[in-house]
């Protein structure tokens, strides 16, 4: 039986990021697949118990830059804390990614990691097309179809059905994995996945 993993996640993150070249390696080193589904967290968090950033105490707020700069060091990752288009939505980049999974989970993926390498290690604006379309190309990815296909209403619609597949899951943030039932949350679990994949 083929291993699958359902795999939530929102380019906004910088934890998706941190965890997500990880998480492809370890479907690759057991034989699994995933289900690709990037989330609206600005509707998560309202029916999860979750703040946005700029609402959480500054206490909290400062020890997140704690933790993923202490991240970023071990998993020898870069990472701007801060980056330049923090403000920038990621709604159409996880529409953008929701078209290319469409071809396949493996472009899926390849494009969410080209994304979020873009917003998190390069400065890039990922509410950009051109910057999307950039990415795409040159991941050897058809830009010009996979933006065709995010612009389509159906991909818009994917994209809310993900989210609220996220609540009616009780997912609550992301990095989010779920295999065979059993939720993992967060890129610092992802030992925990992989010993659930290999039973």
């Amino acid at each position: 039986m083929t291993k699958s993993v359902d795999y939530y996640l929102a380019p906004v993150s910088p934890w998706t990021y941190l965890g997500h070249d990880r998480f492809v390696s370890l479907l690759d080193s057991h034989a699994a697949t995933c289900r690709i589904f990037p989330i609206d967290l600005g509707k998560l968090f309202p029916v999860s118990g979750g703040l946005p950033l700029a609402k959480r105490a500054p206490q909290r707020q400062a020890y997140r830059i704690v933790e993923l700069e202490r991240w970023s060091g071990w998993l020898k990752l870069p990472i701007h804390v801060t980056p330049k288009f923090v403000a920038s939505s990621g709604d159409l980049a996880s529409r953008w990614i929701l078209a290319a999974a469409a071809g396949s989970a493996v472009a899926g993926l390849a494009l969410a990691g080209g994304v979020l390498r873009a917003r998190w290690a390069e400065e890039r604006d990922i509410a950009d097309p051109a910057t999307l379309r950039a990415i795409a190309d040159g991941l050897g990815l058809d830009g010009a179809a996979i933006a065709a296909r995010a612009d389509r209403p159906e991909t818009a619609v994917e994209y809310e059905a993900a989210t609220q597949r996220a609540i009616d899951a009780q997912v609550f943030g992301v990095p989010w994995y779920v295999y065979r039932g059993e939720p993992f949350w967060g890129q610092d679990r992802l030992d925990f996945l992989a010993r659930a994949l290999s039973k």
